[in-house]
């Protein structure tokens, strides 16, 4: 199975790089999934030419429907989610549908889980399935290291591994229905 980890963030200088090198490097650990990384930043939708563009939004639409399920790494920002994450989400349609989604979540006081929450009913909208479990960092800055690691490894681990392991599946639950039958019809 292909889970697609999206980073949330675009800022210069973001903390989304240290939180999803974590997430990506449990994926790989737990093994149920194969990686496919998107990143928004990398991508630089917004602001091109109206061609070019299009031409992006086709291939990261391609990228996004091979993937069985989906791991969106967001911070919170100003109690909601980045408006480069709802970009990304709201130019591509069809490969949401029928697909869970969980969710690694950063911030202050409340570990992004505002942001979590106004993407939850987003997601819905679109015919996804969000994984009640996630995993939150709380004062993100303080909860890794200088290399990048978690301080708490095995109280992270655990809540990644069950994060993991609902969203394995729902995955193969919703990959078999839609293969039995196509979502839509």
């Amino acid at each position: 199975m292909k889970v697609a980890l999206i980073y949330g963030s675009t800022r210069e200088g973001r903390f989304c790089d240290t939180v999803a090198r974590w997430a990506a490097a449990e994926i790989a650990r737990q093994g149920t999934f194969t990686l496919e990384v998107v990143d928004p930043a990398a991508l630089a939708l917004p602001g091109r030419h109206e061609q070019q563009a299009g031409a992006e939004v086709l291939a990261l639409h391609e990228r996004l429907a091979r993937a069985d399920a989906f791991i969106v790494v967001t911070p919170e920002y100003n109690h909601g989610y980045p408006a480069a994450l709802k970009f990304l989400i709201d130019a591509i349609h069809t490969p949401w549908q029928a697909r869970p989604v969980a969710f690694v979540s950063y911030g202050g006081i409340s570990g992004g889980l505002r942001a979590v929450e106004q993407l939850r009913q987003v997601f819905a909208e679109l015919h996804a399935v969000t994984i009640r479990d996630c995993v939150s960092f709380t004062n993100a800055w303080q909860q890794f290291d200088e290399a990048g690691e978690p301080r708490e490894p095995e109280r992270v681990r655990k809540a990644m591994d069950l994060l993991l392991t609902r969203l394995g599946w729902w995955a193969k639950a919703l990959r078999d229905a839609r293969e039995a039958i196509p979502y839509g019809t």
